[in-house]
């Protein structure tokens, strides 16, 4: 059986038919004053769409031990060391790399999400002390989200927002998607203008955003 979300939207005058290709949610998004029984007709009759949809988003990748998740693009697996509670941290053994962590297995998954959060925010906090006295404007405040229809985004309060996710990328990413919210501080849109300013800011946005569309929705599948 599909399981679908249900939303009304005011702004709605026709019934829509969503399924992210990033965590297989699908959602139907119907106008005000249209029935729930519409709704269920439509989503049947659309049912080999969706299955053929969530047949395409990638398998989760649990954070648990003896996974193997992408930290900074390269291949790192998720080791336990044992119950008794202690920091994470990177090591190498026989050409492998790993992230090791000691904690309650209940608690495994949360660990590792928080310790690659607050990678992410330090790598996200160099590229930001990079950038800004090149373009004379900092950011008035940054947060790490989890966000799926976005990497990134600023506000015209000149706030950062950015995917903590952003971690199991390669750095150029990252760092490009500093850059990019970053242009946004002196051009609120994306006009000629703004491209200008990113490129001179940074020197791989071509193959930054050529990585993110080949394999920017995979990221989505761990954790």
């Amino acid at each position: 059986m599909l399981r679908l979300a249900l939303r009304r939207r005011s702004a709605a005058r026709r019934i829509t038919l969503r399924v992210s290709s990033a965590t297989g949610e699908a959602v139907i998004t119907l106008p005000p004053r249209m029935s729930v029984g519409t709704a269920q007709k439509f989503a049947a009759s659309h049912a080999d769409w969706i299955a053929t949809r969530l047949a395409r988003v990638p398998e989760r990748i649990a954070f648990a031990p003896g996974a193997l998740v992408p930290i900074r693009g390269e291949t790192h697996r998720l080791v336990r060391r044992g119950e008794r509670s202690g920091p994470a941290q990177f090591e190498a053994a026989g050409g492998d790399l790993a992230l090791s962590l000691s904690c309650g297995e209940e608690h495994f998954p949360r660990r590792v999400k928080e310790f690659l959060t607050k990678e992410a925010r330090a790598d996200i906090l160099a590229s930001v002390e990079n950038y800004a006295p090149r373009l004379g404007k900092r950011p008035t405040r940054i947060t790490l989200r989890d966000t799926t229809s976005r990497w990134g985004s600023c506000t015209t309060k000149g706030e950062l927002n950015f995917s903590w996710r952003l971690i199991l990328a390669p750095p150029v990413v990252l760092d490009y998607l500093v850059a990019h919210e970053m242009a946004h501080l002196r051009e609120m849109n994306h006009s000629a203008r703004f491209w200008a300013v990113a490129h001179d800011l940074c020197p791989h946005v071509d193959s930054a955003e050529a990585w993110l569309k080949r394999h920017g929705t995979g990221l989505h599948r761990f954790g």
